[in-house]
C-alpha cells in the first residue's frame, strides 16, 4: 500500500518540479528581455539616498558609480552617522572631485546622528527622505557596497510610471575579489535566491537597489513603517504588498557587489539576513524553508527511496528514479542558467565570475545543504549584529539597539 501512495507523491514531485524549471526559464527569458529595453524618456525627479559606514570593499569605486549615473534629473544625498565615520572625508573628497561632472543636480552629503528605535540605516535613510524636494516623484536608494551600471536609474524608475506598480527592485551578485572557498559560497547561495525574481507576485525588495513611488511612500507611512523597523527592504515590501500594489523586479538593476568573505563571516551573515526575514515576513522565511526541504528531500529522499525500490519493487524502480534524477537534473540546469543570466547582466564582470560559475555547477548540492544550515541556524534567537552594532528584534516594526 504505502509503495502505491508513495507513486502517487512521487507523480506529484515530478509536475511540481517540471512547473519550478518552466518558472526558472520564464524568469531568465524575462530577465534578458527587459535589460535589452532602453527608457532615454525617463526624467521624473528622483532622490536617491545612499547611506554609508565605513569603508566597503571597492568602495572608491561604487561611490564613483553614483556620480556617473546617466539620468537627467535626480538629487543624491550620501548619509552617515556622523562626520567621525571613515567614509565621510571620502565622500567629501569623491563629491569635490566628480560633482561638477555628475547629471546630478545636488550632491549633499549628510550626518544623520544616532539611530533610537531603529536600525542605524534606516535612520539614515529617514534622514535623507525628510529632506526631500517637493518636487521629488520617486525615491530610490543604493547600498555603498554596490556598483551601478550608467543606466541603473532609468531602469529603476521605469516601472513606476503605472499606478499599480508601488516599488522597483534590482538585487546583488557577490563577485568575488579572491576566489576562495566562503567567497564562492557566498556568490552561488546569494544566486539561488536571485534567480527567484522575475514577473511573479512573490518579488522581495532589496534594499541596495530599489526604489518607491513618493506617492506611495506618503499613502503607506513610510516613517511608521521604519520608525522602529531593522529590515529597509522587507518592512517596505511587507507594506506596499499590504496596500495592494506589486513589486516590479528590474533585471538590469542587478548590480555587482564586490566581496571577499570567511566561513565565520559567511555564517553570521546568512544567519543575519534569515532571522531579519523570519521575523519581519515571516511566510518567506517558511517558503524559505519549504523549497530547500523539498529540493533537500527531492534529491536525497527520493535517491534513497529508488535505491531500495531497486531491490524490493523493481517494477516501480522506473518511476521512483526520475524523481531525484528530475530534481538533481533540475538543480544543475538552474545553476548553469543563472550562470548564464549573470554574465549576460553583468558583461563587465564575466572574466570574475567564471570560477563562481564553475563552483555554482559543480557544487550545487553542497551549496544546497549549507542554504539549509543557515536556515535552519536563523530558527533560533532575536539578537543580530550588523555593522558592529547589536539589535534585538521584537517584531516586524519593532527593533531595539543592545549595544554599540
Amino acid at each position: 500500500m504505502l509503495w502505491w501512495i508513495y507513486m502517487v507523491v512521487a507523480v506529484l514531485a515530478i509536475a511540481s518540479q517540471g512547473l519550478f524549471l518552466w518558472q526558472s526559464r520564464r524568469n531568465y527569458f524575462y530577465a534578458l528581455k527587459k535589460s535589452a529595453c532602453r527608457h532615454p524618456e525617463v526624467r521624473q525627479p528622483v532622490l536617491l539616498t545612499v547611506p554609508c559606514k565605513g569603508i566597503d570593499s571597492a568602495f572608491d569605486k561604487n561611490i564613483r558609480s553614483l556620480f556617473a549615473l546617466e539620468y537627467p534629473n535626480f538629487v543624491l544625498h550620501l548619509v552617515v552617522e556622523d562626520a567621525s565615520d571613515p567614509a565621510y572625508e571620502v565622500l567629501c573628497r569623491l563629491r569635490d572631485e566628480l560633482a561638477a561632472g555628475s547629471a546630478a543636480r545636488q550632491v549633499h552629503i549628510l550626518t544623520a546622528g544616532r539611530a533610537a528605535g531603529c536600525s542605524q540605516k534606516i535612520h539614515n535613510l529617514l534622514h535623507s527622505v525628510e529632506r526631500a524636494g517637493a518636487d521629488v516623484e520617486v525615491l530610490a536608494f543604493a547600498d555603498s557596497d554596490a556598483c551601478l551600471p550608467v543606466d541603473w536609474l532609468q531602469h529603476l524608475v521605469y516601472p513606476l510610471r503605472k499606478e499599480r506598480h508601488g516599488a522597483t527592485t534590482g538585487y546583488r551578485w557577490f563577485v568575488p575579489v579572491e576566489n576562495n572557498m566562503a567567497s564562492l559560497a557566498l556568490s552561488a547561495i546569494n544566486g539561488k535566491l536571485a534567480q527567484m525574481l522575475g514577473n511573479t507576485d512573490f518579488n522581495q525588495l532589496w534594499g541596495g537597489s530599489m526604489a518607491v513611488r513618493a506617492e506611495t511612500a506618503r499613502k503607506i507611512d513610510l516613517a511608521s513603517v521604519w520608525g522602529k523597523a531593522i529590515s529597509d527592504d522587507l518592512s517596505l515590501s511587507h507594506a506596499v504588498k499590504a496596500a495592494g500594489m506589486k513589486i516590479m523586479f528590474a533585471p538590469r538593476c542587478m548590480v555587482a557587489s564586490h566581496e571577499k568573505t570567511t566561513w565565520a563571516r559567511l555564517f553570521e551573515f546568512a544567519r543575519r539576513q534569515f532571522v531579519i526575514a523570519r521575523i519581519t515576513t515571516p511566510r518567506t522565511w517558511w517558503f524559505g524553508v519549504f523549497c530547500i526541504t523539498y529540493s533537500l528531500c527531492g534529491v536525497w529522499g527520493g535517491g534513497a527511496i529508488a535505491a531500495y525500490a531497486a531491490v524490493a519493487k523493481p517494477i516501480l524502480f522506473p518511476l521512483y528514479a526520475v524523481v531525484p534524477v528530475l530534481f538533481a537534473g533540475g538543480q544543475i540546469y538552474r545553476s548553469m542558467l543563472r550562470q548564464r543570466m549573470i554574465m549576460q547582466l553583468l558583461p563587465e564582470e564575466a572574466a570574475r565570475l567564471k570560477a563562481t560559475a564553475i563552483a555554482d555547477t559543480v557544487g550545487t548540492f553542497f551549496w544546497s545543504w549549507l542554504l539549509f544550515v543557515f536556515i535552519a541556524a536563523s530558527a533560533f534567537g532575536r539578537t543580530i549584529t550588523w555593522r558592529g552594532i547589536r539589535y534585538k528584534l521584537l517584531g516586524p516594526y519593532e527593533t531595539v539597539i543592545v549595544s554599540k
